[in-house]
């Protein structure tokens, strides 16, 4: 899920209808509603943002550090000015990028992806579990060496999974990682028939399901 932050409304409105016609969950905030969320929300629901995009706001309405205390996502600023003092101060308030506008809604998601590569160079961009290898990266899983296109909500729910070896994952924690905590539209129970057809896509190459759930404590990938 990406956030955006913006003081006027038919800003994240905007950008909420762009982000949704790629397939990516999003949801705006005002800059007040912003800070008390992001100093009341659970860590769970936070670990389901991907980037944070900064847009009109008043000086000292967001503070950067606070975010980061929260969360490692990236933090890009949306600037209106052309101006080199302004893009030299957002840089030394926290941000990871400035993008200019007007700018494509795919040129976010290629900067939001370049700085969460960046950030993983010294971790693992992926993981194998079995027979299966699972990338972070966006790229298609391999089985055996070789890749599994797949969608890309069930490839979300494959890398979430795989990113949670240690424990089960309920259908709500799923749920809030792809489409997120604030999509309305959407109800919580497509998470089963996404995980259903990834089964089944999982079995056909593995010869078993590596899904394993259990009632009213969620899921885990298994390796036999």
């Amino acid at each position: 899920m990406i956030v955006v932050i913006d003081e006027r409304e038919l800003v994240t409105e905007g950008y909420h209808s762009l982000f949704n016609r790629e397939g990516v969950a999003s949801a705006g905030f005002a800059p007040d509603e912003f800070g008390e969320w992001v100093e009341t929300v659970a860590d769970e629901e936070l670990k389901a943002v991907s980037a944070f995009l900064l847009g009109q706001c008043e000086e000292g309405d967001i503070r950067a550090q606070r975010i980061r205390e929260r969360s490692a996502a990236p933090l890009i600023a949306l600037s209106e000015r052309n101006s080199l003092d302004d893009t030299l101060r957002m840089f030394e308030w926290g941000v990871d990028d400035v993008v200019r506008k007007p700018v494509h809604i795919r040129e976010i998601l290629a900067r939001i992806t370049a700085i969460r590569r960046r950030a993983q160079q010294e971790a693992a961009t992926f993981t194998e579990i079995g027979a299966m290898r699972i990338y972070f990266d966006g790229r298609d899983p391999e089985i055996e060496g070789q890749p599994l296109p797949l969608p890309r909500r069930e490839r979300r729910i494959l890398e979430y999974l795989a990113s949670n070896p240690a424990r089960r994952v309920t259908k709500t924690q799923i749920f809030n990682a792809i489409y997120g905590i604030f999509d309305e539209d959407v109800e919580e129970n497509v998470v089963e028939s996404h995980i259903s057809k990834l089964r089944k896509k999982l079995r056909e190459k593995l010869g078993f399901d590596p899904i394993d759930s259990k009632r009213y404590l969620g899921y885990r990938l298994a390796d036999t």
